[in-house]
């Protein structure tokens, strides 16, 4: 039986429970420790993190675990434990009181509130003794605990202040800019490139996120302009993530970024989205190289996602854990001795091709990353390609069942609406991209899944042992609907585009801020934050602002609704600055450029024999277009008004509603679309 137990223990939240038995009395965010800090004035510490949060566990070994340290947080703080991926809201909004305040960010993120829940003071990861200039966590606190009791006044009125600074940033009005002209990709595109890594793909320097949204520009880019140079770094990029520890060499899937330049050494996290926008991007490359090693991990990291964090009910999980046995990475390293012991005679060739070494790549261990891509390295062992591969499969099949006879990492076992309706749009393209029909059916499985769970009196954020809590917020929504439009293109079911319509007008009603031109994060029925913010960065994963946008214009097409267009041409003349200044922090903006600029292709299939041919279609690059496919046509929607012929299937490409010659094979429309 625990020694200790706290509020914690009935919450079904993976990063909670893991705080349920530290000797801090911690609360979820909620009314029983908001009233508590009113009744009790005391000041609030909000503790956010999440369950794959390597300094997050660091952090709770050193100091929660701690029952001296414990006992002062309990005599002086209301000490609340958040979720950030069950309540982004409230760490959008604490983030970037903690980043006005110091600076910086992270996780954990530890925020001291007055008990009106307005933020005075913040930091991320607090060490038990003071390091170098860094106070240690005992000092953090005996400093506020001083500061809020003798030093009242000015306290709270640095918190009003912050207060009122983080309102003011959180509104983005619309600016004066125009729509973007035919200089503006081109703009981007130098931007893009001014941070590229030429040598080791990426973008910046240490650590390297995916940045999906920009290898996706340019390969929008290079389709439009033909430069080579674009496509060159988006395949360099995507290739040396590939090859990089960054990617499970042994079992598929990618980790949430690398700690250095060159893809190596991974922070090992697998978190849900990552794996679903690097399974979209991979598609588009496919679509637009060929290249079967882009196929190969796409199927690799399906099969991951399938194998490891799919719920027997058709959801997705959040995340697997960095850590194992309370150490970062145990799981996924080597030593070579093992190696060699495991693979006799075949240890020489796999460690010369995997980067294993005596003295290890990273911290005395080793990392499998591949330096040689198999072609290369086949003609300097002097093998033929086929025989180094099965080599390497036989040796991956003996490593991977050694390896799952370790601790596994922790699985982050909520289901996040968002997220899911990510993957679930990584899994249409993945069919689109590639025609392997199961992907098709894990959509629709995993839509019918989110559908019958989610939705109800209103729409949920999470799900977890049954029940789906927390209001659904813009990304929730922005994403499904996106997820929803894409499966409709698949299978011609018209029905998945009057739910998205549905889910449309929800959001108009309860996000849209009018004033601004832009939505807020938090729908108008949600009272438990100190204020709504509006989020406009395309992060780790994209703003609920630029899918919203992509959504009006998609649907605005599809529906015939001027309104719905004219919003979200406003949106995108509102960041027109912003998106090309900066297109690294706003990709998934910066994708709807090309669309504005050479116009958005509407595509109809109408007819007995449209599955195929759109199947056929949907195989190729077709970036900024409106695509729908009837076997009768349908009053309802503009496009596949009037178009049934009985004789046979008709292929219509439009502009505004302005249709050339229908053709009858994919063949003769792509080379309409070429012209």
């Amino acid at each position: 039986m625990a020694a200790y137990s706290n509020h914690l223990v009935h919450e079904t939240s993976p990063y909670l429970l893991q705080h349920a038995h530290n000797p801090v009395e911690w609360y979820p965010w909620g009314d029983a420790a908001l009233q508590k800090a009113i009744e009790e004035d005391k000041p609030i510490l909000v503790s956010i993190g999440y369950a794959a949060c390597h300094w997050c566990h660091v952090m709770e070994r050193e100091s929660f675990e701690d029952p001296d340290t414990a006992d002062f947080m309990n005599t002086h703080f209301v000490n609340i434990k958040i979720d950030r991926e069950e309540r982004p809201d409230l760490d959008h909004i604490y983030m970037n009181a903690v980043q006005m305040l110091t600076g910086a960010g992270g996780w954990p993120l530890n925020v001291f509130l007055t008990p009106e829940k307005k933020p005075f003071y913040g930091g991320t990861y607090f060490p038990p003794h003071p390091v170098h200039n860094r106070p240690s966590w005992k000092q953090v606190l005996m400093g506020v605990a001083e500061a809020f009791y003798e030093r009242r006044d000015k306290l709270e009125e640095s918190a009003e202040s912050l207060t009122d600074q983080l309102m003011k940033a959180s509104g983005y009005g619309l600016t004066d800019s125009s729509l973007p002209t035919d200089d503006t990709p081109h703009t981007i595109y130098r931007h893009i490139m001014q941070s590229a890594d030429a040598v080791h793909g990426g973008f910046g320097s240490a650590p390297k996120f995916p940045q999906v949204f920009t290898i996706q520009y340019l390969l929008r880019h290079y389709h439009y302009t033909g430069s080579h140079d674009a496509l060159r770094q988006a395949v360099l990029s995507l290739d040396k993530m590939i090859y990089g520890g960054i990617y499970d060499q042994l079992a598929g899937g990618f980790a949430r970024y690398s700690t250095d330049a060159e893809w190596v050494a991974p922070h090992f996290e697998k978190m849900l989205y990552d794996n679903a926008l690097m399974v979209q991007v991979l598609s588009e490359a496919y679509q637009l190289t060929g290249n079967v090693l882009y196929k190969r991990t796409i199927a690799d990291t399906m099969a991951f996602v399938q194998r490891e964090i799919m719920s027997p009910e058709g959801g997705f999980f959040a995340a697997l854990d960095a850590d194992s046995e309370g150490v970062e990475g145990k799981y996924y390293v080597w030593d070579k001795k093992e190696i060699e012991q495991l693979l006799g005679e075949d240890a020489p060739l796999f460690c010369r091709f995997y980067d294993v070494t005596e003295e290890g790549n990273w911290e005395h261990t080793s990392i499998l990353n591949i330096r040689t891509p198999l072609p290369d390295f086949a003609r300097e062992a002097g093998l033929e390609e086929h025989v180094l591969e099965e080599l390497l499969e036989k040796a991956r099949i003996t490593l991977l069942k050694e390896r799952e006879k370790r601790e596994r990492p922790l699985t982050d076992d909520k289901i996040l609406l968002g997220w899911n309706a990510l993957m679930n749009t990584a899994c249409s393209m993945a069919y689109a991209s590639t025609g392997e029909a199961q992907y098709l059916k894990l959509a629709q499985t995993n839509m019918a899944f989110v559908c019958r769970v989610f939705s109800g009196t209103t729409w949920r954020h999470g799900y977890k042992n049954g029940v789906a809590s927390n209001p659904a917020f813009l990304d929730d929504y922005a994403n499904l609907i996106e997820a929803l439009i894409y499966l409709q293109e698949l299978t011609g079911d018209q029905d998945y585009l009057l739910r998205a319509k549905k889910l449309l007008e929800i959001v108009l009603t309860d996000f849209y801020d009018a004033d601004t031109g832009l939505f807020y994060f938090t729908g108008k029925h949600q009272h438990d934050v100190i204020f709504r913010t509006c989020e406009i960065y395309d992060g780790s994963t994209p703003s609920g602002n630029a899918t919203m946008a992509w959504n009006l214009r998609y649907l605005s097409l599809i529906f015939d609704n001027n309104e719905w267009r004219s919003i979200s041409n406003k949106m995108l003349a509102s960041m027109l600055h912003m998106i090309t200044r900066y297109p690294t922090s706003f990709g998934k903006w910066a994708g709807m450029i090309t669309g504005s600029v050479h116009g958005i292709n509407e595509i109809a299939i109408v007819g007995n024999h449209h599955k195929p041919l759109t199947r056929e279609l949907l195989s190729n690059y077709l970036p900024d277009r409106v695509l729908q496919s009837s076997k009768l046509g349908d009053s309802t929607f503009p496009l596949l008004q009037n178009r049934y012929h009985p004789q046979e299937t008709n292929l219509y490409l439009c502009k505004g509603y302005a249709c050339l010659k229908p053709v009858t094979d994919v063949g003769s429309l792509l080379q309409l679309l070429k012209k």
